[in-house]
């Protein structure tokens, strides 16, 4: 990143303010599938910095896209937060964003983690990242035999793993990356091999695959590694005796690198304050924003002059990985073959 784009970054941190003072809106409205309470950090010092104040609706993707489409015109809605590629790329097929110009955002997220560039702007932004992962019992199970996502399909793991809903928006798009890399017929059989080699069906979060793995109901899990991060970070002795058990691995680094999703901002449709809400996209991209998704929730920043000392992200990347370089638009394009390919084989 260039010493321009730096300093653009932190002039719009420390500017926000002489920035928004002009801008009419006195509040934005904000719907939001982010429910971490470090984020209230972020709410609360825009609002100091601008004194624009941010009224807040929390609900799922499924629902805010739901919402957004059972308001239409009527809709207050300014700011659009969402915690998965899929579901962003669900509301731009739907129509449910206003493209957004910003010479900074372009500039400070990496053109893979956005929506492509038209001449009208941007769809979405992503605005941090996590990675999907293999979550494994050390005693029961050689790292080399699920250090791949294809090997999770083999044989050697029958019986053996753990998964939340194949549907759920976290797994469809970890599938349309898999789509990406294998081609329609060989997802299809990748798909197969992995229903065949569940312990149990589909059920529960990411945090309950965990569990299930180190209470020894199943040896293999894939989860986001923030849940984990929240885990190894948990001063609960519980936790602690249950992340001794497992270990983690970041699968395919011998090959296309592991697969990122992210939590991403787009501006609604009717906002009626426009500018205002891509000034504040543009703060989420700020360092000392970037610095809080890192530390606060255990996510990776997508401004890469950004360092954060998470220490549970340190440890379980070991300080760097080879990321996959799809870009999360065009995996989030895949979500419907991908379902029609799980509805097919009864994949649930």
């Amino acid at each position: 990143m260039s010493r321009f784009i730096k300093q653009a970054l932190v002039a719009a941190s420390a500017g926000l303010l002489t920035t928004l003072a002009s801008a009419q809106a006195s509040e934005l409205n904000l719907y939001s599938a982010r429910h971490y309470q470090t984020d209230e950090a972020l709410y609360s010092q825009f609002t100091k910095a601008t004194g624009i104040k941010i009224n807040r609706v929390d609900a799922d993707d499924a629902g805010i896209l739901a919402r957004l489409k059972a308001e239409g015109s009527a809709s207050p809605a300014d700011v659009i937060l969402l915690v998965d590629a899929a579901r962003l790329g669900k509301g731009q097929a739907d129509g449910l964003f206003r493209p957004i110009k910003s010479a900074l955002l372009e500039a400070a997220v990496p053109a893979a983690l956005r929506a492509a560039t038209g001449p009208e702007g941007v769809a979405w932004f992503g605005l941090s990242t996590r990675a999907r992962v293999v979550v494994y019992d050390k005693a029961r199970v050689k790292r080399e035999d699920v250090d791949t996502y294809e090997e999770l399909a083999e044989p050697k793991n029958r019986g053996r793993i753990c998964l939340r809903s194949g549907s759920h928006p976290y797994n469809l798009s970890l599938f349309g990356s898999m789509l990406e890399h294998l081609g329609q017929a060989k997802m299809e059989t990748w798909l197969q091999g992995l229903q065949a080699n569940l312990a149990r069906a589909p059920k529960g979060g990411d945090t309950d695959q965990i569990r299930a793995v180190a209470s020894g109901e199943c040896a293999v899990a894939i989860s986001n590694s923030y849940y984990i991060a929240r885990l190894m970070r948990s001063n609960q002795a519980q936790d602690q005796a249950l992340m001794s058990k497992v270990e983690v691995v970041f699968p395919n680094q011998q090959s296309w690198g592991t697969h990122l999703n992210i939590a991403g901002a787009a501006v609604a449709r009717h906002s009626k304050n426009p500018q205002a809400a891509i000034q504040f996209i543009e703060y989420l991209a700020s360092p000392q924003a970037q610095t809080y998704f890192a530390d606060g929730n255990n996510e990776w920043p997508v401004v890469a002059s950004v360092r954060t000392a998470n220490p549970a992200l340190q440890a379980m990347s070991g300080g760097a990985f080879k990321a996959e370089t799809v870009p999360v638009a065009q995996v989030a394009a895949h979500q419907a073959r991908v379902q029609q390919m799980l509805d097919r084989i009864g994949f649930r």
